[in-house]
């Protein structure tokens, strides 16, 4: 099983690019970017409650797992 990212997915709902959703949590564009691609390692708990707050939506919107491994 592995993790997978569903930024891009929530970001699209809300119609929000990627660097509004950065100025109104903010995390630079950079480490959002690497969030959205899947490109980390770990999400702090503080960030994740900002997104989910902003983006209107629960961690299990943004985060999901896979089968595949």
């Amino acid at each position: 099983m592995a993790i997978i990212i569903n930024l891009d997915v929530e970001m699209a709902k809300n119609k929000i690019s990627l660097t509004k959703l950065s100025q109104r949590i903010g995390i630079s564009i950079t480490n959002l970017s690497l969030l959205k691609t899947g490109k980390v390692k770990g999400i702090r708990f503080e960030t994740l409650e900002a997104l989910c707050r902003e983006l209107k939506c629960k961690p299990g919107d943004i985060l999901g797992i896979s089968d595949d491994f």
